[in-house]
């Protein structure tokens, strides 16, 4: 093919991405135009991808992490003939488009993942890769390998300063992760200037300590270059790469390439113009597609069909000699559970056990019918109680186990899992850790909320219950915060049997679930309705069906508290009920007669009761309700003593509903 082409074709996606940021206002052109001849090499002569099915299980993942540099994706998949079209292009960053500032997995066909946040994409790369270790050592049989591709991920100089790439990357070399291939955009630029004022570290000889792979590419124009070592990654079998390729900002723009005004902002009218003029582009002729360029380019549509049709040769040999494992494939990638998951899910007696404890116990029992449930803990697991029995771990050189060791990475193991679970054939892949440490991965946890992912974050130790830890331990406002991100699904559970009933629960949802477990023993609950009304996020667990005076609301083990008060006002004459609370998100998802049935309008009389900061719990208990909660930070002693001092106490919440009671 000659260079003539090559560069029509790369000047194309460069001249698209000016015209739509130019006409929207807004955007980031300096990446599509330096990155450009990279991404069409990859695309062109590498990527193993069908147009007309993006969802093709075998297909090549690519993932730009600098989600600023979107037009330089929507280019690509509007050239190579994904159902992306030229006014979509045009539409860019508008209300109601599929081009978004920053890329969104549910909008654009071809989009693999949500990115934006800066080394988000590339920790979750990482997750994509660990998918398919995992993923082809189960299903892979001698000469029968349908599970076989690469995960490429664009990454910035931004990504790599972040620390959670920082804490995925490590975790990539650990494991050996030999279908990971980084491209980095070197062009020693952010949005304030050059990165000689804050990052002047080697970047090569970090993720060469890493046990990555290193190659370079000194001219970021050298589409022979860059394909040479495209070709020497994917003939490096034991460990990820990173080719670091030195591009230039705003290649071309003759007043602003090398520059960080290239990084974040049109290039402005005059500066579009000279700018063609130096590619040699026809200047009248905004979002100009050469037919050449673009028969080129749509060349992948047939390419893609013949790679998916082969793979379909391949799949049905492999499906005619292990029909078994065949349709347990099919099971993993229809993302429905199979017949029977819940069966072993056991009901406890009335022994006090803590709620991890009993997560474990339910988590083991669930995975046993999933093979390829998989997750792990932040070097935790014998504290969270999520290994998964009788099963391996990961190790060096060894990322195909099911119980994930992440190591002390809370923020990279959230991202990971957010690529298990975006990578297909995964159900429901896991994290756990202590709840303080939600703040170390709210950044992962947010972009799944975002991209409504089926992940599970599991976070044990979830109050000042932990005791003698002290404060710098003992979660008081994490519950509230993961409590308002939209679309998550936090529950937390009084006991051992809504623990189960929380499992149940969150793996039939489609989203993402926070599930949030206790330290200490408490009691257990008992009766049928308890797995019903957790899966509705609140139900009446003590007290008749007749209008109570007060009603006793909680969530978590001060449902026991609750109970406790709940008991003592019985006694007393007072008409009382106890509602357990354990998931807002769901409750509020019930139809308001039910909610009616559940906390009767025409009852002011209320208490609350949580561990816990009490933002939040006057949507329930109305404006002359009593919230009784702690709005400042643990202590260090036995827990018992810490909820005597804090006034979380069943003669509290007595006090407190004959207070209300006297009014």
């Amino acid at each position: 093919m000659n260079n003539d082409l090559h560069n029509l074709a790369i000047n194309t996606i460069r001249t698209l991405a000016m015209d739509a940021i130019q006409k929207a206002n807004s955007g980031h052109p300096g990446l599509p135009m330096g990155a450009a001849p990279m991404a069409y090499t990859l695309w062109t002569q590498f990527l193993r991808h069908n147009p007309h099915n993006p969802q093709w299980a075998n297909r090549d993942r690519f993932i730009l992490s600098a989600g600023h540099g979107s037009m330089l994706l929507y280019a690509l998949l509007h050239l190579t003939g994904y159902d992306l079209s030229l006014d979509e292009l045009k539409n860019f960053r508008q209300w109601g488009s599929k081009t978004p500032g920053h890329p969104e997995v549910h909008e654009a066909p071809g989009v693999e993942i949500t990115t934006g946040p800066l080394g988000q994409g590339a920790a979750s790369a990482v997750g994509f890769a660990l998918a398919e270790a995992y993923l082809a050592a189960y299903f892979n049989r001698p000469g029968h390998e349908i599970v076989d591709h690469y995960t490429y991920a664009l990454v910035s100089d931004g990504d790599l300063m972040e620390g959670v790439a920082s804490e995925a990357c490590s975790l990539a070399g650990t494991w050996g992760l030999g279908k990971l291939i980084f491209l980095y955009d070197d062009n020693h630029i952010t949005l304030d200037g050059e990165t000689a004022m804050t990052f002047t570290e080697d970047v090569a000889l970090r993720f060469q300590a890493y046990n990555w792979h290193i190659l370079k590419v000194a001219d970021g124009n050298d589409i022979e270059a860059i394909a040479r070592a495209i070709q020497v990654a994917k003939n490096v079998h034991d460990k990820p790469t990173l080719i670091a390729v030195h591009t230039v900002i705003g290649y071309g723009s003759p007043h602003k390439q090398g520059t960080s005004s290239a990084h974040g902002s049109p290039l402005g009218a005059e500066e579009v113009r000279l700018t063609k003029e130096f590619y040699g582009w026809p200047q009248d002729k905004p979002f100009y597609i050469p037919d050449e360029a673009l028969r080129h380019y749509r060349e992948a549509v047939e390419r893609g069909a013949g790679y998916e049709a082969e793979w379909q040769a391949r799949f049905q040999a492999w499906q005619a000699a292990y029909p078994d494992l065949a349709a347990e494939w099919e099971q993993a990638q229809s993302g429905q559970l199979p017949a029977g998951w819940d069966t072993t899910i056991p009901t406890f007696p009335d022994k006090p056990v803590a709620t991890r404890s009993a997560s474990g116990m339910v988590l083991n029992a669930i995975a046993q019918h999933i093979p390829t449930m998989i997750g792990g803990d932040a070097d935790l697991a014998g504290s969270t109680k999520t290994l998964l029995k009788e099963s391996e771990n990961t190790w060096q050189g060894r990322p195909a186990a099911r119980n994930v060791r992440f190591g002390v990475r809370e923020h990279g193991m959230g991202a990971i899992v957010n690529g298990l679970a975006l990578h297909g054939g995964i159900i429901k892949p896991y994290s756990a850790t202590f709840l303080t440490f939600s703040d170390y991965m709210r950044g992962a946890i947010r972009l799944g909320a975002l991209m409504n992912l089926p992940a599970v974050y599991v976070f044990t130790h979830d109050s000042i219950g932990l005791g003698e830890d002290g404060p710098t331990h003992q979660p008081v406002e994490h519950v509230a915060a993961l409590s308002t991100i939209p679309n998550l699904t936090v529950i937390r559970p009084a006991d051992a049997n809504e623990t189960a009933a929380a499992w149940h629960t969150a793996m039939t949802l489609s989203g993402p679930v926070v599930l949030i477990f206790t330290r200490q023993d408490v009691p257990v609950l008992a009766g049928d309705h308890i797995r019903t009304g957790v899966a509705r996020g609140g139900y009446v667990l003590a007290g008749d069906d007749s209008v109570p005076d007060v009603i006793l609301i909680s969530r978590g083990s001060e449902v026991h508290i609750a109970l406790e008060a709940y008991q003592t006002l019985t006694h007393e004459g007072v008409r009382a009920r106890v509602v357990s609370l354990p998931s807002w998100e769901l409750f509020e998802a019930q139809d308001a007669a039910y909610q009616e049935r559940v906390l009767p309008s025409g009852v002011t009389a209320r208490v609350s009761i949580e561990a816990g900061v009490t933002l939040g719990w006057d949507r329930y208990v109305g404006r002359q309700g009593i919230i009784i909660g702690i709005n400042r930070f643990g202590a260090s002693a036995p827990y018992e003593t810490i909820y005597e001092q804090f006034g979380l106490t069943p003669g509290a919440v007595v006090q407190a509903a004959h207070d209300l009671l006297k009014k």
